[in-house]
């Protein structure tokens, strides 16, 4: 079954975190995208422009429109997915407990994708 890991992070908070530690955080990043490639789980994934170059599409009153990001009020923003192989939910949940942003306040939402 593929399951989607959406990464969300406080853009500000990332900015704050000092350059060199943010270099350790994407190695290791690295580390577990090879690490997954190896098992064959790893199927694709995508980092996210910030939210200051997004625009979102809605309606109102009947009518399309287009306004700047972000594009929701959220103490987060979605910074980049992963899309894994996995054989249940609970193999999904391992693998997102291993997203190197979770210790420096980062949330993973692991969805399901419809077959």
């Amino acid at each position: 079954m593929r399951y989607l890991l959406l990464c969300c992070f406080d853009e500000k908070r990332w900015d704050a975190i000092p350059e060199p530690q943010r270099d350790a955080i994407m190695r290791d990043y690295g580390a577990l995208l090879q690490s997954l490639h190896a098992s064959g789980q790893h199927l694709t994934t995508g980092k996210l422009q910030p939210t200051a170059n997004a625009a979102t599409g809605r309606s109102r009153n009947g009518r399309p429109f287009v306004s700047d990001g972000p594009f929701a009020e959220t103490k987060e923003q979605l910074g980049g997915y992963h899309l894994v192989e996995c054989k249940d939910l609970d193999e999904a949940i391992a693998i997102a407990k291993r997203i190197p942003t979770l210790p420096y306040g980062g949330a993973v939402e692991v969805r399901a994708l419809e077959t």
